[in-house]
């Protein structure tokens, strides 16, 4: 009996041990297998809403259509435009050749969701509340867990489950429904309204896209491009990167339609091309009618997922994650040129605003070193590299052909320009804190540029450019506060911090910010992890004492 006691004993301390040390591969699978029984129904036909089957205005005639294309994670360098691309991109080049490009553009945010908020509402999250990118419950958790397990040196992640809790449900965070949405500003002026791709602004209690102003809603569900399996997808899988790990346990093949989160069903192919073919039933349905297209792509977002013949296309780039990501700009590239195409089949380019920008800088957790050349940072920081976006606007009745474009505009802006561009009235009641930037562009106006200073804010990671001056604020665990300082004007790679040397220049800048805090509503959720993100080098590589790096909090 003893015997058996004990060896009874010594399997369980074996199984936990072993559970302990296989807990995050554990946990990864079961959130696969929860996931898993979520039912997805079949392909289906969608039934965009329909404009009038002749033209009662001339297309030129009638208010400006608009449509809105958003890449996600797109690194400055990833496109061709620029003079650099990780492959030629020549639907994006057309339309900046064919419009003007904004040399210092600038996300909402480093991370997504607060920039796409910024982009419908025009506001800063210090007015919305809206600071922090939704997240799953437990994904902090098993993403700290995970990078736990991984030899790359950084400083410790930081978890705390307490402010978890105080998470509504995944569904539930988004941007308030009592928010004014640019789709319910063109609803007014009579615009049919139509969202195709990724929200992240909540999914219920009036907060879907389908609930803030959009009459149709082609919603991401969730976020394979393909089912792993599918005999046309390539993946690409970054053992390196604890995030990758989990999207990889937790994302499905499912889209949704006039529903927020309910009603799943598969897709009609790669995401990318298929929420393009659907873009496109949208221009041709309402084309005797202005509209409104908010084209929201997933790429060239993780998972990394190609089509084999874009994989194919892009040739022998190496290593093999850099050729599947390669491929995904391909996808968005062509995408971009196919509306292009059919704006000008159906006789619409004219008088259609196109503008296409990126959420935020490319990733530093992709392991690809060059995505925001040149400039330093990431995704999850706010140095240029993680801010700076391309932002171009093609509008040939309106827009000249092949300008540019120095003066500083960012996505709180792009709500107020496009209505601008419906001749639709801002909302009564509540502060507006982007511009109109259509002024900059027309070479005849007579509009005096004001603004002189931009915020960023994630948590106590805030950033503040007043005229080409930028102070960076990032607070260590434990309470030490690192600043940096730099003169874009001279360095706009941010080479040299310029901390030590102008106190005073600190001084100002850190009251630009306490003036931007004075009358900030609260976060709506707390972050519940910080993870340390590095400057220089991508999660591929190990840290080195005296890397430089900042910790986001989410």
């Amino acid at each position: 009996m003893k015997k058996i006691l004990l060896i009874t004993t010594m399997l369980t301390v074996v199984i936990g041990s072993f559970a302990w040390v296989m807990r995050s591969e554990i946990l990864l699978a079961a959130v696969k297998y929860r996931l898993s029984s979520i039912e997805v129904a079949d392909q289906r036909e969608l039934n965009w809403q329909q404009g009038p089957l002749e033209n009662v205005t001339e297309a030129n005639q009638r208010p400006a259509n608009i449509i809105l294309i958003v890449a996600d994670d797109l690194g400055y360098n990833d496109i061709s435009t620029f003079g650099g691309g990780i492959i030629k991109t020549p639907g994006i080049d057309r339309l900046a050749k064919e419009g003007v490009v904004f040399e210092q553009s600038y996300s909402g945010a480093s991370t997504c969701a607060p920039s796409r908020a910024m982009m419908m509402t025009g506001r800063y999250p210090t007015r919305t509340g809206f600071e922090f990118t939704p997240t799953p419950a437990g994904m902090g958790n098993l993403v700290n867990l995970v990078g736990a397990t991984m030899d790359n040196n950084l400083p410790p992640s930081i978890y705390d489950a307490t402010r978890e809790a105080d998470h509504p449900p995944f569904a539930q965070q988004g941007l308030p429904a009592d928010e004014v949405t640019i789709a319910e500003i063109l609803k007014e002026r009579d615009y049919y309204t139509a969202h195709i791709g990724k929200w992240h602004l909540g999914r219920e209690n009036g907060m879907a896209p389908h609930e803030q102003g959009f009459d149709d809603s082609l919603l991401m569900a969730s976020g394979l491009y393909l089912p792993e399996d599918d005999p046309n997808v390539v993946n690409a899988k970054l053992l390196f990167d604890p995030i990758d790990q989990f999207l990889w346990s937790a994302l499905t093949y499912a889209n949704s339609f006039n529903s927020g989160d309910a009603d799943r069903f598969k897709p009609k192919g790669y995401l990318t091309n298929y929420w393009t073919d659907e873009a496109i039933n949208v221009i041709q349905a309402n084309n005797t009618r202005p509209f409104f297209l908010y084209l929201a792509h997933w790429g060239p977002h993780t998972p990394l997922q190609a089509t084999r013949e874009d994989y194919e296309a892009v040739g022998d780039i190496k290593p093999h994650r850099k050729r599947v990501y390669a491929a995904m700009v391909r996808a968005v590239d062509r995408s971009v040129a196919r509306i292009l195409d059919t704006l000008d089949e159906e006789g619409l380019s004219e008088n259609t605003m196109v503008i296409f920008t990126s959420d935020n800088g490319g990733a530093g957790y992709i392991g690809l070193p060059n995505v925001n050349q040149p400039y330093r940072g990431w995704k999850l920081t706010m140095f240029e590299g993680g801010i700076r976006v391309p932002m171009m606007i093609r509008w040939p009745q309106q827009v000249p052909a092949d300008t540019r474009i120095k003066t500083p505009v960012a996505h709180i802006d792009v709500m107020p320009t496009m209505a601008a561009a419906a001749n639709a009235v801002l909302p009564e009641g509540r502060m507006i804190d982007g511009l109109n930037i259509l002024p900059l562009i027309n070479p005849n106006s007579e509009h005096v540029w004001q603004r002189k200073t931009l915020f960023w804010q994630n948590g106590h990671y805030q950033v503040v450019r007043h005229k080409n001056w930028k102070l960076h604020v990032n607070q260590r665990p434990g309470g030490a506060v690192k600043h940096w300082l730099y003169n874009l004007a001279e360095d706009p790679t941010e080479q040299i911090n310029l901390a030590e040397t102008f106190p005073l220049q600190i001084q100002t800048l850190l009251g630009l910010l306490a003036q931007h805090q004075a009358d900030s509503v609260a976060p709506l959720y707390p972050p519940a992890a910080q993870y340390p993100v590095m400057v220089d080098k991508t999660l591929a590589e190990p840290f080195e004492e005296g890397d430089e790096y900042v910790y986001t909090p989410n």
